[in-house]
């Protein structure tokens, strides 16, 4: 489907911005402008939603590819983890108790957010070659 693909393209490159950039929902303020948009905490918990929901569904239905599974696989899986990344820093931030060691949700987050900067920019390559390239296998 031709608007999955844009969206997915859109939310790759949008949470590898966000991403590299480490848009940090702390220093929020309700100034206008696309900077002050990227620091919104309800923008990262919409887009994480959202590229969550867009990867998984393109795993169901690839852009004119006859292989139904693999052939969005790395756009898919990108949107997956960086959907999980920024709601997982929704979580952390209204989290007010002390990180537990023992919860695997919170050493999975931490693990993630520790790379989120190559995260970020593999997340936009991801997206500028499935931009370039729409019906290429494994792309």
């Amino acid at each position: 489907m031709v608007q999955l693909y844009f969206l997915s393209i859109i939310c790759n490159s949008i949470s590898g911005y966000i991403l590299f950039t480490g848009g940090e929902t702390d220093g929020y303020d309700s100034e206008k402008g696309f900077g002050s948009l990227i620091r919104n905490p309800t923008f990262h918990l919409v887009l994480g939603i959202l590229s969550v929901v867009t990867g998984i569904l393109k795993l169901l239905s690839p852009i004119m590819n006859k292989t139904p599974f693999f052939g969005d696989l790395i756009p898919a899986a990108a949107g997956v983890v960086s959907g999980m990344i920024l709601i997982f820093g929704i979580y952390r931030r209204g989290n007010n108790a002390a990180p537990d060691s023992a919860n695997s949700l919170d050493r999975i987050g931490q693990n993630l957010l520790r790379f989120r900067k190559s995260l970020g920019i593999g997340l936009i390559a991801a997206a500028l070659v499935h931009f370039l390239f729409p019906t290429a296998l494994f792309l």
